[in-house]
């Protein structure tokens, strides 16, 4: 009969191996998350960035848009 009252050491250590990996495995987690969150940073910074030429391009092609678009109408008559 198992005295219920006692503690299995290897059962414990075990345990213990068990709760030492999860705190190293959470910590390297955690420093992975700590680089995606800087790395996301650097990507919504790079598309602020991008939005001014991004509108500058946009600008541009409507202009050459209109251009093209003037010039065939003056040649092509219908």
């Amino acid at each position: 009969m198992e005295d219920k009252g006692s503690i299995d050491l290897v059962r414990y250590g075990v345990l213990w191996n068990k709760v030492e990996n999860y705190e190293v495995k959470f910590t390297s987690m955690e420093k992975k998350i700590d680089d995606m969150e800087a790395d996301i940073k650097k990507l919504v910074l790079m598309a602020e960035r991008s939005k001014g030429s991004l509108w500058a391009l946009m600008g541009a092609a409507s202009v050459a848009g209109g251009v093209i678009t003037w010039i065939s109408d003056m040649f092509i008559k219908r």
